[in-house]
């Protein structure tokens, strides 16, 4: 049960909602970023594991894209969009270990801030009971 001080309803959200949204919508710009890199820029990117840049490229533009909406969704209390965060999220972790021998600390940094979303978005609200 939550307790609520005079004045104010009890809140069932929680603020782990707002920071999954806040660093969903921020990793989706980066991963969008990339895409356009791996697009434009095919020279920039060594070293891939899997597929060829133009593949990747695309493949980032539509994970970041989904990122962002997921990231408002989350933000403006949809629970579809915190699903969708969730699935892009774990997305996100298992393309970035194809970069990591181009990047490895930027695949590291990317998959511990999407560990950070999955966490906020599956962590319950406060007071909430099982």
């Amino acid at each position: 049960m939550t307790t609520a001080s005079p004045g104010r309803m009890p809140s069932t959200h929680s603020n782990w909602l707002g920071f999954a949204g806040i660093i969903g919508i921020t990793v989706g710009l980066f991963n969008i970023i990339g895409g356009l890199v791996s697009l434009f820029r095919s020279s920039y990117y060594s070293h891939i594991l899997l597929w060829n840049f133009t593949a990747w490229g695309v493949i980032w533009l539509i994970i970041g894209i989904l990122q962002l909406a997921a990231g408002f969704g989350i933000l403006a209390g949809k629970m579809w969009a915190r699903t969708l965060g969730i699935i892009m999220a774990g997305l996100a972790m298992l393309g970035q270990f194809a970069f990591a021998a181009a990047f490895p600390l930027w695949s590291i940094i990317s998959i511990a801030l999407s560990l950070f979303v999955i966490y906020a978005l599956v962590v319950p609200p406060r007071g909430s009971v099982a």
